[in-house]
């Protein structure tokens, strides 16, 4: 009876497998619904969605101390980072919970690209605070580390290699409660408002890795786009860049039903899945938003409608990549910006060498996506039709060279330093960014195409220059 109930199961998913969906974004054979998954299958046979509540709306910064008061926080830490501290965006925060009676410490000791140590000493400092509720004002870096401040003062007696994602720490499930965080993005890229990974430098290894998982997600993200008008072309530029490999790279990933391993236990299913139907549209739609807003976001300071829409598509992008992930561009990028060694792009206030990270992403997405093309060129096509080319006498094979060029263009007429060499970096560098590149299995091994270390070593070299 058993038997003949699998049998008439996997007969209904082989039906609706043959009736799925034909649109152009999810007719690609590559990405076609699984068949019946089988007990002992290896591969992954479901996808989830997890995304923060979001709220949107000029102005919506106001309405943090009516929610937090509806919470019922007594105790509340605010997050951000000495540059910000100064800036309206923290003014406003600190208004509305003065407004509502809200008791609060503020927190400004954030690191732009934090570290292992930046972190530790915000959860030494939430620690002692002993706060019912966070609120974040910043960038990703602010987000992030409120996240782990939040996730370890909540699971104190934790090593602090517990939580962060294999091989380099242990990558433990997380099964405790959490308090309420409410994060005030004020840049446009990491999308961090959405998602439940924060992101570090681990120091001793001098490349970048994170802690990923659904538990640490802000429970509301405020999307207030008066915010963006505070930020300097080239972190508008930097944190754009951040969306489009958001967008590109989940929208090309390993589809959902091809990654290993099948998780024994739902607690085990990574944050990032694979790409899967809904992801994408998140994905696609953010895509057409850098291109037709991104350029104009850097131009004009004042272009509200532009910068409000970068601000939206970095949320956009953050759901879709939050639940399919990222992978080569991402991967390879820890490295470039954990190995730093006098780089400080312009229009960064800090005091230590810098390379942002969506420039870190960006410069090796022409090489990246040449390379992963031959695995899902439609997509590749699409991706480069909807950045501006003209794909229609495109040839399947060209799907990489095509893609690659038009990010190429679309990156000089932004002004994008000619490749790795021009941020300091040369052929005798490689070796050590494939070393840095390989504990990110995280994300690269959600790559469509498998890579070797000699793979790693030809698209560093291909990055070096790209005009």
């Amino acid at each position: 009876m058993a038997a003949a109930a699998r049998a008439r199961v996997a007969h209904l998913l082989r039906q609706l497998q043959r009736a799925a969906c034909q649109c152009p974004t999810h007719s690609h054979t590559y990405s076609q619904a699984p068949g019946f998954a089988p007990s002992g299958k290896t591969t992954d046979y479901a996808f989830e969605m997890a995304v923060s509540n979001i709220r949107y709306g000029a102005g919506v910064t106001k309405e943090v101390g009516m929610d937090l008061k509806n919470m019922g926080a007594k105790n509340v830490c605010l997050m951000t980072d000495k540059n910000l501290s100064q800036l309206p965006p923290v003014q406003m925060v600190m208004d509305s919970l003065v407004k509502n009676g809200i008791n609060f410490k503020v927190y400004d000791n954030v690191r732009v690209e934090p570290t292992d140590r930046s972190f530790m000493e915000a959860i030494e400092f939430v620690k002692r605070g002993a706060f019912d509720a966070y609120v974040a004002v910043g960038g990703g870096s602010t987000m992030d580390t409120y996240k782990a401040a939040n996730l370890y003062a909540s699971s104190p007696h934790s090593d602090f290699l517990d939580y962060v994602n294999a091989p380099i720490g242990k990558g433990k499930p997380v099964s405790v409660p959490l308090k309420p965080l409410i994060a005030v993005p004020t840049t446009s890229g990491t999308g961090s408002e959405t998602t439940g990974v924060a992101i570090f430098d681990y120091e001793h290894l001098k490349v970048k890795t994170g802690i990923a998982s659904r538990a640490i997600k802000p429970t509301l993200g405020l999307i207030d786009p008066m915010h963006t008008l505070h930020m300097p072309d080239q972190v508008v530029a930097n944190s754009g860049f951040d969306v489009l490999c958001h967008a590109l790279e989940s929208y090309t990933a390993l589809p959902y039903h091809m990654r290993s391993p099948c998780p024994s236990n739902p607690i085990t299913r990574p944050a990032y899945q694979g790409s899967n139907p809904i992801s994408d549209i998140w994905a696609v739609h953010a895509l057409r938003i850098v291109a037709k807003y991104l350029k104009r976001a850097v131009r004009n300071p004042d272009d509200l409608e532009a910068r409000s829409n970068m601000h939206l598509a970095s949320a956009f992008a953050g759901i879709g990549f939050g639940n399919a992930g990222v992978h080569l561009c991402h991967g390879m990028s820890y490295p470039i910006s954990g190995l730093v060694k006098t780089y400080k792009a312009k229009d960064y206030n800090v005091d230590h060498p810098l390379v942002p990270h969506g420039l870190s992403v960006v410069l090796t997405s022409p090489a990246v996506f040449t390379f992963t093309a031959q695995m899902s060129p439609e997509r590749h096509l699409e991706t480069a039709e909807i950045l501006g080319a003209d794909t229609r006498t495109a040839r399947i094979p060209d799907a990489g060279p095509i893609l690659a060029d038009t990010l190429r263009k679309f990156l000089f007429d932004l002004d994008v330093d000619d490749g790795l060499a021009a941020i300091g970096y040369s052929r005798a560098d490689i070796p050590a960014l494939v070393k840095g590149t390989l504990p990110q299995e995280r994300v690269t091994k959600l790559a469509p195409r498998p890579q070797s270390e000699e793979d790693l070593s030809d698209l560093f070299e291909a990055s070096m220059k790209l005009y």
